[in-house]
């Protein structure tokens, strides 16, 4: 049995991106909410985190901007998020192992929390978004 690669360059970043998406857009819970906010921007989106990954992991910095303002009309609760973070874990282990892998899995549990948080936020106080 062979061992899988670490994370390593944007091409490793390409992977890891391109085969998660993949999996959301084909999820019963998750691809109605992304393939509408998103739909025939896929390129864009999947470019933009292409960037993010390739800035927080490779400590190559090509992303700039607010990753969450975009999501904070999301219409997701809780099991959005927890369904989100499943297939990003089983993606990650599927692909790679290594230091960047658990950091890429660690990073995406803190995002979630956060996103989830400032979602449930939002929605209990309207005029307040950030």
């Amino acid at each position: 049995m062979h061992q899988q690669p670490e994370i390593l360059s944007l091409n490793d970043i390409k992977k890891l991106v391109d085969t998660f998406y993949e999996r959301i857009r084909e999820d019963k819970l998750l691809g109605p909410v992304f393939n509408e906010r998103i739909q025939d921007r896929w390129p864009v989106h999947l470019e933009k985190m292409y960037k993010f990954w390739q800035t927080v992991l490779l400590q190559e910095h090509t992303y700039f901007g607010s990753p969450f303002p975009p999501h904070a009309q999301l219409p997701v609760g809780h099991a959005h998020f927890a369904a989100w973070l499943k297939l990003f874990n089983t993606t990650v282990d599927e692909l790679f192992t290594g230091e960047k892998a658990e950091e890429a899995k660690w990073r995406a549990a803190k995002m979630a929390e956060m996103f989830a948080a400032k979602i449930d936020y939002a929605k209990k106080n309207p005029f307040n978004i950030q």
